[in-house]
């Protein structure tokens, strides 16, 4: 099972940026797919973005397209999500996932396998 940790979450002023870093450590298989979801104070935990390890593939929700980027280091087994022009409502717990079923890009939180401890991000206005 994979292991992730985040950071590089804080607190920036609204039209900011921030880059959060996800480590993986421990897969066993030679592509999987790391997905980045957020959960707001009393909401549903959210999907935000995705990539496919080997070939880079990535998925977006539409409330971060055009503003928020998902890259992976495939030397060092980081993810990053570069989130700029960051809104008050981007404020929440930002979450790294692994999904080992890298063919289908799911958006799913039950359907990712492994998560991390979650780093917050607080957006202010």
């Amino acid at each position: 099972q994979v292991q992730l940790v985040e950071s590089g979450g804080g607190l920036v002023q609204a039209g900011g940026s921030l880059r959060l870093s996800c480590a993986a450590s421990g897969r066993s298989s030679s592509d999987y797919a790391v997905g980045w979801f957020r959960q707001a104070p009393g909401k549903e935990r959210e999907f935000v973005a995705r990539i496919r390890w080997n070939n880079a593939d990535t998925v977006y929700a539409d409330s971060v397209k055009g503003r928020f980027t998902i890259s992976r280091d495939y030397a060092k087994n980081m993810v990053f999500l570069q989130m700029n022009s960051l809104k008050p409502e981007d404020t929440a717990i930002y979450y790294c996932a692994a999904d080992r079923n890298a063919y289908t890009p799911r958006v799913r939180a039950y359907e990712y396998d492994s998560w991390g401890q979650g780093t917050q991000v607080t957006v202010s206005s």
